[in-house]
């Protein structure tokens, strides 16, 4: 009977394991997973809410529909379009994305300023160095000597 054959781990397993455990790297991996959903809400939010409100109010038009077509037949609707292969200019998309961008920015700058006045908040003077505290008795024992 044979000994099982040992397969020893490369040393940069170990390395690799070190550094996915580090909290920075699962910090990142959480603010990933939950810009991903984030993204989500706010492609909806722009498509399902906002589009059509500035579409409404600048007299119906709807933002997904507006393109140009290339290239091939000319269609009513950017689906029609792209169903017959026309190579179109997606404009509409375009500014899809535009105001999406500009949400995504708006919230994450309010979101920051919130996070760094919370954090400003929460730090109170900064705890005394073990020198300061030395300085601090040395002043003190010259002023009872003086006083």
């Amino acid at each position: 009977m044979q000994a099982p054959i040992q397969i020893k781990r490369p040393a940069w397993v170990e390395e690799f394991q070190a550094f996915i455990m580090k909290g920075n790297v699962v910090d990142l991996a959480v603010g990933i997973i939950i810009g991903a959903a984030f993204t989500g809400v706010v492609g909806s939010l722009v498509k399902d809410v906002f589009t059509p409100l500035i579409g409404l109010l600048v007299g119906g038009i709807d933002f997904s529909n507006i393109f140009i077509t290339l290239k091939g037949t000319s269609a009513p609707t950017l689906e029609a379009a792209k169903a017959a292969g026309a190579v179109t200019l997606n404009i509409g998309l375009f500014l899809n994305a535009v105001i999406q961008f500009l949400i995504v920015g708006f919230a994450v700058f309010w979101m920051v300023k919130a996070l760094s006045r919370l954090s400003l908040a929460q730090k109170s003077a900064p705890a005394p160095t073990k020198t300061e505290l030395l300085l601090a008795e040395i002043r003190d024992l010259l002023s009872q000597k003086q006083g």
